[in-house]
């Protein structure tokens, strides 16, 4: 029994990973099923543009003689015919303000300002409770959605869901860095942050082939009943199985003595906090403004491919991989470079997959989704990373806090930009928009990943010193990234002149 029990546990942090990734999933794919069922919802709804679309699915646009979008009007629209038989309506197309607006502000404002509370809080309070509780919340409010008859309804609920769902990020990542050792931790953050993709490549299919099932006469509303019952079982789980890990001090905090001195105004003033941060925000504005126009794009654009399953297999399958993929590079390499090289890693990726972003827009669907693919594996490498780095270079008891913040900063800047691609697509065209901010963010934000790298220390982990009890020892584990070939005010900087202070204070 005592062996059982031993087996049990070595599994137990796993469990822990598994619990809190499949909740994430599920509110990242209440929060991105809007993207594919915005059109059956503003059909229903009745909010957003009116255009001319196609209304048949057994025709090609090159058999029709005049395409649907060229029409400007609702009585030029009834006027296309194939063969005697309409082919056009005049109908909700789920784009316009009203969508961006329900997709991106209405959101990410709740989702940013209530983030800086749950961080703030979860630096103080128990973790695994208020994850709970976040969980239930975010996951009440998908389904409730399921069943709204006017717009400000789903606009609301959307910022009930995002109250919710701001706390899985700081309480989650504080949790984990507790649980797994420095030689997992990228890994460990990327398949956790992978839910945000887990849940935006679950929504294609879900929101694309469960609508026109109609199942039990419900249409869309059925896939947000799902996904929130789902996520109400995975709040019930985490409640009763999941139990408050030790907090531990790890990277920097690790060797900083006097780290309690440092304040959340110390963190957000240290240059590489800034340079990642502002990186951070222009990468997510890439991913967000992609996430909730893609699929939109390929059917405004490719309305004869269904490319569904494909969007979810580039992104649960080739994404999953580039996940893993860069956290176990990550962890491999900081052992002997130190933690400039996740910075290393996570700028070249990004470099490598901007090209291929551009590809994913400019190509035919069988050039676009093999350019995606190739430029998922390398982009989806950052999320893990990025946190993996942020935890290492703050202390311990303003860690959540500062997730918090960064997160505040990172969503209000990428989360609120997407709502540009409407007017400037008005402007140059919808593909063109999507140049400047799907591909133009992924290379700006690879430019800034690659400047931040020289702000982060250079030096290789001491190897570990013999056990002594008067000493500190120090490994790679603990070791300090700072900058010490510089004069930027780093975190470890600030700490060691308030030692110096001290001893002369003591001296004297």
């Amino acid at each position: 029994m005592l062996d059982l029990s031993k087996s049990l546990a070595s599994f137990y942090p796993a469990y822990v990973l598994a619990i809190v990734s499949i909740g994430y999933i599920c509110g990242e794919l209440g929060h991105y099923l809007i993207g594919v069922t915005s059109k059956a919802i503003a059909e229903d709804l009745h909010f957003g543009d009116i255009a001319c679309q196609l209304n048949l699915t057994d025709v090609y646009l090159s058999d029709l003689p005049v395409k649907c979008s060229e029409a400007n009007s609702s009585e030029v629209c009834a006027t296309f015919t194939l063969n005697g038989t309409r082919y056009c309506e005049w109908t909700y197309n789920g784009l316009g303000i009203d969508y961006q607006v329900l997709a991106g502000p209405s959101f990410i404002a709740v989702f940013t300002i209530v983030g800086v509370v749950m961080g703030f809080l979860a630096d103080k309070f128990h973790r695994v409770r208020l994850l709970s509780i976040c969980t239930v919340v975010f996951g009440v409010a998908i389904v409730i959605s399921g069943g709204v008859k006017e717009f400000w309804q789903l606009v609301l609920l959307r910022m009930i869901m995002a109250a919710g769902e701001s706390g899985c990020n700081p309480l989650a990542t504080g949790i984990l860095s507790d649980i797994f050792p420095e030689e997992k931790r990228a890994l460990v953050m990327s398949v956790f942050n992978w839910g945000i993709y887990g849940g935006y490549g679950i929504a294609f299919p879900v929101g694309r082939y469960i609508p026109p099932l109609d199942a039990w006469g419900l249409s869309w509303r059925v896939t947000y009943y799902g996904a929130g019952i789902v996520a109400i079982i995975l709040a019930l789980l985490t409640w009763l199985t999941l139990k408050e890990p030790e907090r531990k001090s790890i990277g920097e905090d690790a060797n900083q003595t006097d780290a309690k001195k440092i304040t959340i105004w110390n963190v957000i003033a240290d240059p590489r906090v800034i340079l990642l941060c502002l990186a951070a925000s222009i990468r997510h504005c890439g991913g967000m403004c992609f996430a909730y126009n893609c699929d939109l794009y390929y059917q405004t654009y490719f309305p004869d491919y269904d490319l569904g399953w494909w969007l979810f297999a580039v992104t649960i399958v080739i994404g999953s991989i580039g996940v893993v993929v860069g956290g176990i590079v990550s962890d491999k390499i900081v052992a002997k470079m130190g933690i400039r090289s996740r910075c290393v890693v996570l700028a070249v990726s990004q470099i490598v997959a901007t090209p291929f972003a551009f590809g994913s827009v400019y190509f035919a669907p069988v050039g676009a989704m093999i350019t995606l693919g190739i430029s998922y594996f390398f982009a989806e490498m950052w999320f893990g990373i990025l946190f993996a780095m942020v935890v290492e270079i703050v202390p311990l008891h303003v860690r959540s806090t500062t997730i918090g913040v960064f997160l505040f900063v990172m969503n209000n800047i990428g989360g609120n930009l997407p709502i540009a691609v409407e007017p400037v697509s008005k402007q140059i065209g919808y593909r063109e928009s999507l140049y400047v901010f799907y591909v133009g963010a992924y290379a700006c934000s690879s430019i800034l990943f690659l400047l931040t790298t020289f702000l982060m220390d250079g030096q290789k982990p001491a190897q570990p010193a013999q056990p002594a009890p008067q000493k500190e020892l120090r490994g790679h584990d603990n070791v300090t990234f700072t900058g010490d070939d510089t004069n930027l005010p780093t975190i470890t900087a600030l700490v060691r002149n308030a030692k110096r202070t001290e001893n002369e204070n003591h001296r004297l």
